[in-house]
């Protein structure tokens, strides 16, 4: 089995097509079901950000796990995979190990070395362990994955801004009122994860006073006791508007939720005084819908305006020690992914070997029915003795040639030598436990 990513990101995508392809929670388990039902693909892991779609699999082949995936992919946009191929970024084997890695350390993400992600990654590979699509390999490139993450935030400063999408985004939105935020009248739609980060943010900036609507009204109640906020029901989001200088909106509906006519109405009823109404939309697909901000008086900041106003984050120190990292960290990866693909290869000539063995003491018995049971089996101690010593030196050796790059043609020389036949297995003998590594919460990140 081989390593496959296929994803679209904001570095590859507009934010329409990450809109249709973005998967929400209720509907995980039926693609990873989709993804490995697919002829080429034996395992997936499913990671739908407001930054990011991709799916990280273990294929039997790189074309047809390919096709595979862009097909399942595809569906769930609603168009041909042509369309979206143009959208796509596909790393096999090495790179596809290196890719993962990155995105775990935050060196792929929009605000570069933000911890959320690793949340995020957590979260996805809980998925996969539930719908168990998740299988050997998939389990060791994950917890190896969220540990390269923490590590990578535990020796370098990468994330010592604190920053998140939704940090990132207020900072921008503060150049529209004055450089600050504090005592600035807030609305968060939304109480999910990305919503609970926005209180949280906002709160911690001063802002205030703090509202929060939510179509479920009883997780909108809660949020905003934890904050000292108010919970208003999402009937009186038009009213809401009038009075607040700042929107955080970050729901999972798939259609927006402030449309033009709400905002419109919202903006009759407003203070032009008081500046402009920012608007915030952190949701994909996106909550603001097309055409808000042509209305005078709004500022609307989404996830494409801010993949183009965003700096570069980290310092160039901090980026390139993770680098080095990371760097590191797929070198150790590969090297007992290759010393792993041969063990199938070694139990299996050692198998031979001894049913070669066990064959040759039963004609030896047939033949000298007159060896005591002592004396067949002193002979049967002798011959697999010496089969042990022949086998011992070159299984080693192949054992370490494997774990160098190009590795994998020992295996394959020695599969053909002794004419071996060996089970396509991903290369761990036992599924692990789901590791919890404790990273930041999935709150913010990516979306």
């Amino acid at each position: 089995m081989k390593l496959l990513v296929v994803g679209a990101s904001y570095r590859t995508a507009p934010v329409a097509t990450l809109e249709r392809l973005a998967v929400p929670p209720t509907e995980f388990t039926r693609i990873l079901d989709r993804l490995v039902a697919q002829p080429y693909v034996s395992e997936a892991v499913l990671v739908s950000t407001c930054n990011r779609v991709e799916v990280y699999a273990a294929v039997s082949g790189f074309h047809g796990g390919l096709g595979d995936i862009c097909a399942v992919l595809a569906e769930q946009a609603d168009c041909s995979p042509t369309a979206l191929a143009n959208h796509l970024y596909v790393h096999y084997d090495a790179a596809a190990v290196n890719h993962v890695f990155r995105v775990a350390t935050g060196l792929d993400s929009m605000v570069v070395g933000e911890a959320q992600i690793l949340g995020q990654l957590r979260d996805a590979y809980h998925w996969g362990t539930d719908a168990d699509s998740a299988g050997r390999l998939l389990h060791e490139l994950m917890q190896q994955a969220l540990r390269v993450g923490k590590r990578a935030h535990a020796e370098t400063g990468i994330d010592r801004a604190g920053q998140s999408v939704v940090t990132a985004a207020l900072e921008l939105a503060a150049t529209h009122l004055d450089g600050d935020l504090a005592g600035r009248p807030a609305l968060v739609v939304g109480a999910g994860a990305m919503g609970s980060l926005g209180v949280a943010t906002l709160a911690r900036l001063g802002a205030g006073p703090l509202s929060v609507t939510n179509r479920g009204a009883d997780r909108a109640v809660r949020l905003a006791e934890s904050y000292g906020a108010t919970a208003v029901p999402m009937a009186e989001l038009t009213a809401a508007l009038s009075t607040v200088d700042i929107v955080v909106a970050a729901t999972a509906a798939i259609e927006p939720v402030l449309t033009r006519s709400v905002v419109a109405r919202a903006l009759a009823d407003r203070d032009p005084a008081r500046g402009p109404l920012v608007l915030l939309d952190l949701a994909v697909p996106r909550d603001v819908a097309a055409g808000v901000a042509e209305l005078p008086g709004v500022e609307v900041i989404d996830i494409e305006r801010m993949a183009a106003l965003l700096a570069e984050g980290p310092a160039a120190g901090d980026a390139a020690a993770v680098e080095q990292i990371v760097t590191t960290e797929v070198e150790s990866f590969l090297n007992w992914l290759r010393g792993a693909d041969v063990a199938p290869t070694v139990a299996a000539l050692r198998g031979r070997a001894d049913d070669v063995v066990g064959a040759e003491l039963r004609r030896l018995a047939q033949r000298r029915p007159d060896f005591t049971d002592d004396q067949r089996a002193e002979v049967a101690r002798t011959v697999h003795r010496v089969v042990q010593r022949l086998l011992h030196q070159p299984t080693v050796r192949v054992r370490q040639l494997a774990a160098e790059p190009g590795g994998d043609q020992y295996a394959a020389l020695l599969r053909e030598l002794f004419d071996l036949e060996v089970p396509q297995t991903s290369p761990v003998d036992t599924v692990p436990e789901v590791m919890e590594t404790d990273p930041a919460p999935s709150t913010g990140g990516e979306g």
